[in-house]
């Protein structure tokens, strides 16, 4: 397997972990830093050996813990290269919009942050895990598995806003196709390295505007 492109940022200047440490105790530091020294020693090895040729037990001597810490953090080594801090925060974007908000345009918001927050703070990191999820099929299924479990959790949340059953078929399908718009910015073999942000607006107003998609002289980015 070709080597990873380099993503070693130090986990004590991280701009996340500081956000993400500020008013945390003692404890909370630290386990927070641990995972980051995991992640950061996956990295490191992965970028030397290649991903099929990085151990769990390798990653754990790396980072100076144990292979059952390491498991306690996370439940396999693709979690370690896909786990997105920001990922989790989603839903508290979500409540923060307004509740009589229209369904596309509370999740363009959400969706749009989330890659903004990816792009100012992890872009190396970022390509070194497309990379990855291109080449490495077990990550590639770990991708589908968390998108499909986020399209779960926001379609519950937007039944719940709305006042529908949690099934409701036309809530999972905008959500879904939501979800599809931002698997194939993030992870999609495009052939385009453009700016994210860029790239995630283009692609949900193809969902607002699909007529225009295919016509000549035409660009739904476009008004």
């Amino acid at each position: 397997m070709s080597r990873m492109p380099s993503a070693t940022t130090s986990a004590s200047t991280s701009p996340a972990i500081t956000v993400a440490e500020a008013g945390l105790g003692l404890r909370e530091r630290k386990k927070l830093r641990t995972r980051q020294a995991i992640r950061e020693a996956a990295r490191r090895l992965i970028d030397d050996r290649g991903y099929d040729s990085t151990t769990v037990e390798q990653i754990a001597a790396a980072a100076e813990v144990s292979p059952s810490t390491v498991f306690r953090y996370f439940p396999s080594k693709e979690h370690i290269v896909l786990t997105d801090d920001y990922a989790q925060s989603s839903m508290a974007i979500l409540r923060e919009r307004p509740a009589d908000e229209p369904p596309l345009a509370a999740l363009r918001a959400v969706v749009t942050e989330m890659v903004r927050r990816l792009a100012e703070d992890f872009s190396e990191e970022y390509r070194w895990r497309r990379e990855l999820v291109r080449q490495v099929p077990a990550i590639r299924a770990l991708v589908g598995e968390q998108q499909d479990r986020w399209v779960e959790f926001v379609s519950e949340a937007f039944a719940e806003r709305a006042g529908l059953p949690a099934a409701n078929l036309e809530i999972r399908v905008l959500v879904g196709a939501v979800t599809g718009a931002f698997h194939q910015v993030l992870w999609g073999d495009h052939g385009e390295d453009a700016d994210l942000v860029e790239m995630i607006e283009r692609a949900l107003t193809v969902l607002e505007r699909p007529d225009a998609v295919g016509r000549p002289n035409t660009s739904p980015g476009v008004a």
